[in-house]
């Protein structure tokens, strides 16, 4: 029988570099998008010999921004996956997208070209706080292209959200919440703001920094992740992963994936592989990309301990948790037992998972589960 195989596919380019972002993205030109296109079509091309072995799942489109692609490049790419390695009807299709950038041309040729969910950006309803972050919306434009995105036939919709923003209030958290909650959404991404080095915004809010205070304290982002579960649950969005609220049979495949450590591989510069127990991750310079190099940055086979490791702090991250096996409670029997004490992890029938004390501090509970 084939394996699973969730799909991967990083668009590099947006608009403009937000203030918060490190991921590998930069403005390009339609030329530049093109060539990386034309490059894509032959990277995945080359890949074919895993279409004997693995089976599309999922594929996912991330960025950057890959709404600023045409409608015809696209196809072109969703076209060549499905030639390579088959696209089945029941397969999630994601892409992700940012408002400002969609039209009903564009979105009506994304779902002709096989998108059936789209992810939208828009991280707070506030125009301050956008301006802030350096988004090139204002929430207005999202709610228009997100009735666009409605209107053109997405069922399936994720909106990502950011808390613990710079002079953000509770009150302005919970009116963000409110105001896309009553959009009904069918997927909610909530994450708090991490101040990445290397990026305009360390350079203000980092510790010590000139800003550092404007940042609402630990107290008041503990608040706002309290809210964000509370109410979220009460408009019928349950938490299956520390960040991420869907509603019944809307949670994000693709994703679970990682978190379940289901093979996925990467296309495109700076994408992530994990095939056959070893993880690759492609080059990151786009230069050597438009010229046809396709090279790995690095290639880790992982032994057992590493695999054991990744299978415990992904798994925990679900709110289902991990089904206990033997090999588990052998490695990990002291470890289940401390974490079980300190009322950080529970056992519900066959499976541990993390509580909610366990999942505040997740980042000291996971570390436990490293075997070094």
């Amino acid at each position: 029988m084939k394996k699973k195989l969730g799909i991967y596919i990083h668009i590099p380019f947006c608009v403009r570099k937000c203030a918060y972002c490190d991921f590998l993205s930069a403005p390009a030109g339609e030329e530049t998008r093109q060539r990386y296109v034309e490059r894509l079509l032959e990277e995945i091309r080359g890949a074919g010999n895993l279409s004997s072995t693995h089976r599309t799942a999922t594929v996912f489109l991330g960025g950057g921004t890959p709404s600023l692609l045409t409608g015809a490049q696209m196809d072109s790419i969703l076209e060549t996956v499905d030639q390579v390695f088959g696209i089945p009807a029941e397969a999630e299709v994601t892409a992700e997208s940012n408002p400002g950038t969609l039209t009903e041309e564009k979105l009506r040729a994304y779902r002709q070209a096989g998108i059936n969910r789209l992810s939208m950006g828009l991280q707070s309803a506030d125009n301050r706080e956008l301006q802030a972050l350096g988004r090139i919306h204002t929430w207005e434009q999202f709610q228009e292209n997100y009735e666009l995105v409605r209107k053109t036939g997405f069922s399936n919709v994720n909106i990502d959200l950011m808390s613990a923003l710079p002079g953000q209030t509770r009150e302005g958290w919970l009116s963000t919440l409110k105001k896309v909650t009553a959009l009904e959404p069918e997927h909610i991404s909530a994450y708090s703001l991490i101040i990445e080095e290397g990026t305009p915004f360390y350079e203000k809010y980092r510790v010590d920094g000139p800003c550092e205070k404007e940042l609402p304290g630990e107290e008041l982002d503990r608040i706002m992740y309290e809210d964000t579960k509370a109410y979220l649950h009460k408009k019928g969005y349950e938490r299956y992963e520390i960040s991420n609220y869907a509603k019944a049979g809307y949670e994000c495949r693709h994703n679970l994936s990682y978190w379940e450590r289901t093979d996925y591989k990467g296309f495109g510069i700076g994408a992530a592989s994990l095939v056959d127990g070893v993880r690759y991750q492609n080059a990151t310079v786009l230069e050597s990309y438009l010229k046809g190099t396709f090279r790995y940055e690095s290639v880790e086979p992982l032994n057992e301990q590493e695999i054991l490791e990744e299978t415990m702090f992904l798994g925990l991250r679900k709110m289902e948790g991990v089904r206990l096996t033997d090999r588990i409670r052998s490695n990990y029997g002291d470890v289940i037992r401390e974490l079980t004490e300190e009322r950080l992890l529970e056992q519900r029938g066959e499976r541990i998972c993390l509580t909610d004390r366990g999942i505040d501090v997740s980042n000291y509970a996971l570390a436990k589960f490293l075997l070094d």
